[in-house]
C-alpha cells in the first residue's frame, strides 16, 4: 500500500449487505508460525489470512533460515525449519519494528540456537502492555538477558528448565511465551492463572501435534511436560472470531445484513448473547453466521469486558459504534486495556454522545480502579452521526472508525487505513462486496 493509498474516502448512509469470509485468527496464525521454529521437520498451516502480521512473521522466519512457501491450497503455508540460523540485527529490526510478535521468538530461538535478539517492539497504542514480564519468565527458565542499545540479547548457556509461574493477570501474550518455551524445556512447567482464549487452545493443539505434552485444567492451570524433540504439524487455523464480530457490529450500525462465512458459534457465544440483547439478529449454519439489523429500535445495555470466556475487549470498540444508535444509556466498563476508550473522542466529533469516567462503572474486578484512567463510558443514544476527518488510532479502533463512517451521513476521510491491514484481510475488497461506497483519492473502489 502506497502513502496515497493510506487515506480512504467513505460515503456513508448505505447499509452493508452481502457475504464475506473470515479466515484464520490473527491472534493464532502468527503464533502458530512461530511454533514451526521448534520443529525438526516441516509444518503445514492452512486457513492463513493475508494480513500484515503474517507477512512480518514470514519475513522473520526467513531471516532465521526457515524456508516458507505457499502450499497446495489457497491460504496454506509450508514452513521448513531444518536450517535455522542467526539473523542480522539490522534486518530483524527492519522487519519487526511495527510488531510485538518478535518477543515470542525468544523461547524457540533459545532452544534452536542458544541465543536470540529482540529489538524494540511496536503494536497498537491502547494502554500498557509491558514486555518486562516476558523477560522475567524467560529468566525463570534459565535464560540470561542483556539489555543493549538496540534491544535485548538473550542467551541460554545450558538447556532451559521447567519452572512454576503464576501470572498476575491471565495475559494471552505471557501464556503464549510460556507455552512456546516450556515444550522443549527440561522437566515440568506449571503455569497458573493462564489465559484460556480459543486461540490459546488452538496453539496448544498445534504444539500437541508436534509432540508436546500439555494439560489444561479447569482452574486456568496449564502443565507442560518438556520433551527432547518436536516434529512438524499439519493444522487448519481456527477462524477469526474478532473479525467476525467486527462485521456483525457493522451490520448493526449500518442497518445492514452480512453473512460471515467461516464464523463459528462456539468461540463467539458471549458476543452472540450480547448482540441479541442489543437487538441484533443472527442465524447460524454449518458455513457461518448471518448477522442483521431486524428493524425497530436497538436497546441500550450495560457491558463489561473481560478475559475469555468474558466479553472480549477486541469486540468492544466496534460494538460501541452500534450502541450510539441504541435507545437510552449504555454503560461500558473496560477492564483489559486502560486506554481503549480513547477512540470515542472522534465518535463525539461525529455527533455521538459518549462520556468517559475514571470510576469503575461495573462490578467486575478491574486493574484500573483508583488509577486515574478513563476506562468507563456512558453512551447516550440514538444519535445521528455525521461524516468527519478521522485518524485511525489502533487496529480495532480503526475498524470502528470505518463502521462509524459507513453509518454516518455524508463523507468521511479516514487516515491511516494501512493499520487495519494488520488484522483484517482484504478489508477494502470486502467493503466493496458489501456495497459500501468507498474510494481511494482519485480511484473509486465501490
Amino acid at each position: 500500500m502506497t502513502v496515497n493509498d493510506d487515506v480512504l474516502l467513505v460515503h456513508g448512509g448505505t447499509p452493508l449487505e452481502g457475504e464475506i469470509r473470515v479466515r484464520g485468527a490473527k491472534n493464532l496464525v502468527p503464533k502458530a508460525m512461530v511454533a514451526a521454529l521448534l520443529g525438526s521437520a516441516p509444518s503445514r498451516l492452512r486457513n492463513v489470512p493475508d494480513i500484515r502480521d503474517v507477512r512480518v512473521v514470514r519475513g522473520l522466519l526467513q531471516l532465521h533460515g526457515v524456508t516458507v512457501r505457499p502450499g497446495d491450497e489457497p491460504g496454506e503455508l509450508v514452513m521448513d525449519p531444518t536450517r535455522v540460523e542467526s539473523a542480522n540485527v539490522a534486518d530483524i529490526d527492519a522487519h519487526a519494528g511495527s510488531s510485538r510478535i518478535p518477543i515470542l521468538f525468544c523461547g524457540p530461538l533459545l532452544h534452536r540456537l542458544g541465543h536470540a535478539f529482540i529489538p524494540g517492539l511496536g503494536g497498537c497504542d491502547i494502554g500498557g502492555r509491558p514486555i518486562d514480564f516476558h523477560f522475567e519468565v524467560l529468566r525463570q527458565f534459565g535464560a540470561k538477558i542483556e539489555k543493549r542499545a538496540d534491544g535485548q540479547y538473550l542467551e541460554a548457556p545450558r538447556r532451559l528448565r521447567g519452572t512454576k509461574i503464576r501470572l498476575p493477570y491471565p495475559s494471552v501474550g505471557a501464556t503464549e511465551q510460556v507455552l512456546l518455551t516450556a515444550v522443549l524445556a527440561e522437566g515440568v512447567t506449571e503455569l497458573s492463572n493462564a489465559a484460556v482464549e480459543p486461540e490459546i487452545e488452538d496453539l496448544i493443539c498445534v504444539l500437541q501435534k508436534m509432540g508436546a505434552i500439555i494439560a489444561m485444567d479447569t482452574d486456568r492451570t496449564i502443565r507442560v511436560t518438556g520433551v527432547d524433540q518436536l516434529g512438524g504439524y499439519n493444522h487448519r487455523a481456527l477462524p477469526d472470531r474478532l473479525e467476525a464480530a467486527s462485521w456483525a457490529s457493522a451490520a448493526l450500525a449500518t442497518e445492514g445484513d452480512i453473512r460471515v462465512r467461516g464464523a463459528q458459534q462456539r468461540s463467539m457465544m458471549t458476543f452472540l448473547n450480547t448482540y441479541r440483547k442489543v437487538g441484533g439478529a443472527f442465524e447460524i449454519d454449518d458455513e457461518g453466521i448471518r448477522f442483521w439489523h431486524p428493524g425497530g429500535q436497538l436497546k441500550s445495555i450495560a457491558l463489561e469486558t473481560d478475559v475469555h470466556p468474558g466479553f472480549q475487549t477486541d469486540w468492544q470498540q466496534p460494538l460501541v459504534v452500534a450502541l450510539t444508535q441504541a435507545t437510552g444509556l449504555s454503560i461500558i466498563h473496560e477492564t483489559v486495556y486502560e486506554s481503549r476508550l480513547g477512540f470515542t473522542s472522534a465518535l463525539n466529533q461525529m455527533g455521538a454522545h459518549i462520556q468517559l469516567y475514571r470510576e469503575c462503572l461495573g462490578g467486575s474486578d478491574c486493574r484500573f480502579g483508583q488509577r486515574n484512567f478513563l476506562h468507563s463510558a456512558v453512551v447516550s443514544g440514538p444519535t445521528k452521526l455525521q461524516g468527519a476527518d478521522l485518524v485511525i488510532p489502533d487496529l480495532r479502533g480503526g475498524f470502528s472508525y470505518l463502521i462509524a463512517a459507513l453509518a454516518a451521513q455524508g463523507t468521511s476521510r479516514v487516515h491511516g487505513i494501512g493499520l487495519i491491514n494488520r488484522g483484517y484481510e482484504n478489508f477494502m475488497e470486502k467493503l466493496v462486496e458489501l456495497g459500501a461506497k468507498v474510494e481511494l483519492p482519485g480511484k473509486a473502489l465501490g
